[in-house]
Formats: C-alpha cells, sequence, structure tokens
C-alpha cells in the first residue's frame, strides 16, 4: 500500500487488479476487517471479489486468510496476481501449485491459508545486475519502455483473466503458458 510503491515491480499485482476493477466499472472500498480494499462485481454470472491487502506484501496472507474465513469461501477459488523475477519482463504464467519461491508475499500466503489457490504471475525480470540488493530491485520503478510493453499487455492479461473466470483454470493454464513471443519480444529481436 502506498503511493511510494504504487508503480514499482513489486506492485504489478495491484496495478493489474486496479486495471480489472476499473475495465468492470467497479469501485473500491476499504474494508478494515479485512485489512484491504475490496471491490465486488457480477461477471457472466460469477461473482467476485477483488482485494488489495493493505498490510505490507509480506503479511499479505492474513488479509486473505480473514476475507475467505468471513466470506467462506474456497482457497480453490483464489488467484492471486504477482510478480515473478524468474519470468522474463511482462510474460504471464497461470499455475495451480508450488513454493513460494523466495517471494515473501506468497510464504506470507502459504502460511495463513495453505496451498491451493491459483497463481498468475507476471514478470518483472531478472535483476540486471547481480551487485543490486533484490529489495531494491523489486521495489524500483519500471522504466518508460517496461511502462509501454505493461500498457500493451494489460488488455492480454484482462483477457486471460476473463479466460479463467468463463473457461476454468485447466483450459486457461493450457492457453496462457503457451511459449509464444510476445509483440515486445518480436520487436526487440527485429531490433538487434
Amino acid at each position: 500500500p502506498g503511493l511510494k510503491y504504487r508503480m514499482t515491480r513489486h506492485n504489478i499485482g495491484f496495478s493489474l487488479v486496479e486495471s480489472l476493477s476499473e475495465s468492470m466499472g467497479v469501485e473500491w472500498k476499504t474494508e478494515n476487517r479485512f485489512q484491504a480494499e475490496v471491490a465486488s462485481v457480477n461477471s457472466n454470472s460469477h461473482r467476485l471479489l477483488l482485494l488489495k491487502p493493505n498490510t505490507f506484501m509480506n503479511d499479505s496472507g492474513r488479509s486473505l486468510k480473514a476475507v475467505l474465513q468471513y466470506m467462506k469461501i474456497s482457497v480453490s477459488s483464489l488467484l492471486v496476481i504477482y510478480d515473478d523475477i524468474t519470468l522474463e519482463f511482462g510474460r504471464p504464467k497461470l499455475s495451480m501449485q508450488g513454493s513460494a519461491g523466495g517471494h515473501n508475499g506468497v510464504s506470507s500466503i502459504l502460511s495463513h491459508i495453505g496451498s491451493g489457490f491459483l497463481r498468475y504471475r507476471i514478470g518483472i525480470g531478472a535483476k540486471s545486475n547481480r551487485q543490486i540488493d533484490l529489495a531494491d530491485h523489486v521495489l524500483s520503478d519500471f522504466s518508460s519502455n517496461e511502462q509501454k510493453i505493461l500498457v500493451d499487455q494489460t488488455p492480454i492479461y484482462l483477457k486471460h483473466f476473463q479466460l479463467i473466470i468463463d473457461k476454468g483454470p485447466m483450459l486457461a493454464m493450457n492457453l496462457i503458458n503457451q511459449r509464444t513471443a510476445s509483440s515486445h519480444e518480436c520487436n526487440n529481436k527485429q531490433q538487434l
């Protein structure tokens, strides 16, 4: 939470959830009992609850646990959107299992609610220099070129979310995880 972190790599999940809420025309409300901002919307006969924890990333599992318990929502109905340094910049990947992979936010979620939730990861790329501290990397702002890539990719991410909602995780996973070059990768290759 906070303007300081708004456009950082570690906040890409927040940015995408905000883009999703804008595309659906819903507004956020602060819910202190969940330590989060929430937005509720119906999408093709599915009721969705969007959530932005007001805890810091490393404690986001506490907020999710409160929502799941209060709303009686199963862990398997949860889709967590977050950054991944092991994926090249802008690349999405959907999975249903796995470890935290060093991501403290996911570690918090796993410790509070366990596994079994869907994970939509967006690549933020590895550190450009080994000397850079990982925290400095994930809390850095996007470059202007990266911002353009994210603007171009956001409609694709939103289509992915709709695919997950409408067709379920298995079909969505097969389509989202196909390895094809994105438009910015093709442009980069042409420039070489």
